[in-house]
């Protein structure tokens, strides 16, 4: 589940988003190289099993759990669910947690609903081959759902249960995550795109707790990484040399050498 990427220096982890798995991550992994030793992750529920309880706290530990071998706190950069597991982690764990990312995600989605959206992946066509797949999603989406996608010898299909990752949407829908963003304690950089799917104004909102950055990159959609990655690459640069090029023997998280 967790991958190890290459590099040296401070830990750097890439967290995915909904239905997403470490793959989507995979144009990137050369670039965050030069930052620190990267390392990927394929969520619970993603190409393997699903928490019992499909709450974002079991996700939550099920990451916990993963990262446990690491003994330097880690810089966790996040992209939608994978931005929310990363600050609930650093909610929790706030050792373990020398600076967050979070990108196009906000605490409170209350009200919405997952219901058109799973009917909407419902009603996905067959996809035959790879060609099919990036020509159904376009240039962007494409290369993200095609490394969500597992080739059978029926064709490509999901990674995972619609079910679990409509399980995942709809808990979103009817909780907020606010007081866990209030509890993160190290350096964030928020970037939100212009055409969010986050609820109006709540990222600027998060933007008020100390030590925090935010950017808005106009024109991009919600993969931001992948739309816009000049723009992304710059502001995730710029944070990531304010944090410092930290070696992994001058900061240690307490305790590791017993985990």
């Amino acid at each position: 589940m967790l991958h190890d990427e290459g590099g040296s220096g401070r830990p750097v982890v890439l967290l995915h988003g909904l239905m997403g798995s470490a793959a989507t991550w995979s144009a990137h992994v050369g670039w965050f190289r030069r930052y620190g030793h990267v390392y990927t992750f394929d969520a619970a529920g993603h190409g393997r099993p699903a928490p019992a309880r499909p709450i974002t706290e079991e996700f939550v530990a099920d990451l916990a759990a993963a990262l446990a071998p690491l003994t330097e706190p880690a810089v966790v950069i996040g992209h939608s669910m994978g931005a929310l597991h990363g600050w609930m982690f650093a909610a929790a764990y706030p050792s373990r947690v020398s600076g967050l990312v979070v990108e196009d995600m906000a605490p409170d989605f209350g009200g919405r609903t997952a219901d058109d959206w799973a009917a909407t992946i419902a009603g996905w066509p067959r996809f035959a081959t790879a060609a099919d797949v990036l020509d159904f999603f376009g240039p962007i989406a494409g290369p993200y759902f095609l490394a969500a996608l597992r080739p059978t010898a029926d064709g490509y299909r999901l990674h995972g249960p619609l079910a679990t990752f409509v399980a995942i949407a709809a808990e979103w829908g009817t909780r907020d995550f606010w007081p866990q963003w209030a509890a993160v304690r190290c350096p964030a950089l928020l970037i939100e795109a212009e055409h969010t799917v986050t609820p109006t104004g709540q990222m600027q909102r998060m933007a008020a707790r100390p030590a925090t950055d935010y950017v808005r990159v106009v024109g991009a959609g919600h993969l931001v990484h992948d739309e816009r990655p000049a723009e992304y690459r710059a502001a995730v640069g710029a944070f990531l040399d304010r944090l410092g090029r930290r070696s992994s023997s001058r900061s240690r998280i307490p305790g590791a050498d017993q985990q």
